[in-house]
């Protein structure tokens, strides 16, 4: 059941709100050390591009199939429980790579992770929206974002640099160690257990999930492309590579935290349009900007698209769902929201790896755009006459 707490106390006075967002950025920060570097080892051992884009989609597939059970294991095991386990799964498991960065070896590993991580995104989303009252949802929700964002900054480009002066062993240790680490933030969480008779209080409307979830997830696709590809597009460059994952990263903070606020005070979906342009703003300069590698379009690009505009995609996207589902549902809603993300990202990596095996690192950030400005239109087309013919009926 949700933990009661008075508004006025303000996020970091709530009770658990500081042990989940120091849970959130050991476990995701993590998760990016590792995230950039795996495909570029397979890249540097003589893999594709398309093959290099499987390892982010072999572990996203992995997640989203666990995703799928992860309301189920929250309504029997409680939050705390199911957090632990997934950190447990995304973290050791990487140690595996001392011993082989082989081909076979890495996905199956990148599996495991992802069953982990799986557990880990829709349970710390749902713990959120357990621990605060609904006016302070979008806030909350925002300031979760920043800390694992800030995880992000600082694990993406690390993860490379270290990589590039020494070699991928550290990064896989650290890889490991982090998410482990992660568990002892989870002690200090409260025991939330979601009862047993939320599931029996009907089914979400597709009318108004289908927009925020085609946003998240063609957001997210263009995000898992520009986080397993860029390495490789600009290999020679690795420290420029890591520089424009940290920026990106670092403008979600503000851009997740800009939407929470917007949805608190002036309504929930409000701020989902301009955040859409925002990121296909951001990619068109990016596709520019990739044929000739100049530093500062890549970094003004990916400033717009992956940070101000996907970070508000993010939360935006993620309070309208919640707002949707309500908070008999907010196991479910979370696992549909992080369905769309993690499916989007894999897909993504894979997709465009192939864009840029035919056709080049510029078309894939162009296909790229003209997908963000394309499916969540329709999508909202599509809701929209879903809604109407509801209430026709």
């Amino acid at each position: 059941m949700p933990v009661a707490v008075e508004p006025r106390r303000g996020l970091l006075r709530t009770r658990g709100m500081p042990a989940a967002m120091v849970m959130g950025a050991a476990a995701f920060g993590g998760w990016a050390v590792l995230l950039p570097v795996v495909p570029l080892i397979v890249s540097l051992s003589g893999g594709s591009d398309t093959l290099a884009g499987s390892v982010t989609a072999v572990f996203m597939a992995a997640t989203v199939v666990t995703q799928l059970g992860v309301p189920r294991l929250l309504r029997r095991w409680g939050h705390r429980w199911v957090l632990a386990a997934g950190c447990t799964l995304l973290g050791p498991p990487s140690l595996l790579l001392l011993l082989s960065t082989e081909a076979i070896p890495v996905l199956a590993v990148s599996a495991v992770r992802g069953s982990g991580f799986g557990m880990l995104t829709v349970a710390s989303s749902a713990l959120v929206a357990e621990l605060v009252p609904r006016e302070m949802l979008g806030r909350a929700t925002g300031a979760q974002g920043i800390a694992v964002a800030a995880a992000q900054m600082v694990g993406l480009p690390a993860g490379l640099a270290i990589m590039q002066h020494w070699s991928a062993t550290p990064v896989f240790v650290i890889g490991a160690l982090i998410p482990a680490l992660a568990v002892l933030a989870i002690t200090r969480l409260p025991a939330i257990h979601a009862p047993a008779d939320r599931t029996s209080q009907g089914r979400i409307p597709l009318a108004v999930l289908l927009t925020p979830w085609l946003a998240i997830a063609i957001s997210a696709a263009a995000f898992g492309g520009l986080s397993s590809l860029l390495p490789i597009a600009i290999s020679e460059r690795a420290s420029l590579a890591g520089v424009i994952l940290a920026v990106s990263s670092g403008a979600t903070l503000i851009g997740r935290y800009a939407a929470g606020t917007v949805s608190d005070r002036l309504g929930v979906g409000r701020a989902l349009v301009p955040a859409l342009a925002f990121v296909c703003l951001g990619l068109v300069l990016f596709a520019v900007a990739a044929a000739t590698s100049a530093p500062v379009p890549l970094l003004v690009g990916a400033a717009l698209a992956f940070g101000f505009g996907f970070g508000a995609v993010q939360n935006e996207s993620l309070v309208m769902i919640f707002t949707a589902a309500g908070p008999a549902r907010f196991g479910s809603a979370s696992a549909g929201w992080n369905i769309g993300f993690d499916a989007g990202t894999g897909f993504g990596s894979l997709a465009l790896g192939a864009v840029a095996s035919a056709a080049g690192y510029s078309w894939v950030f162009a296909v790229a755009a003209t997908a963000v400005a394309v499916v969540p239109a329709a999508g909202m087309v599509v809701g929209r006459a879903l809604g109407r013919r509801a209430a026709a009926g």
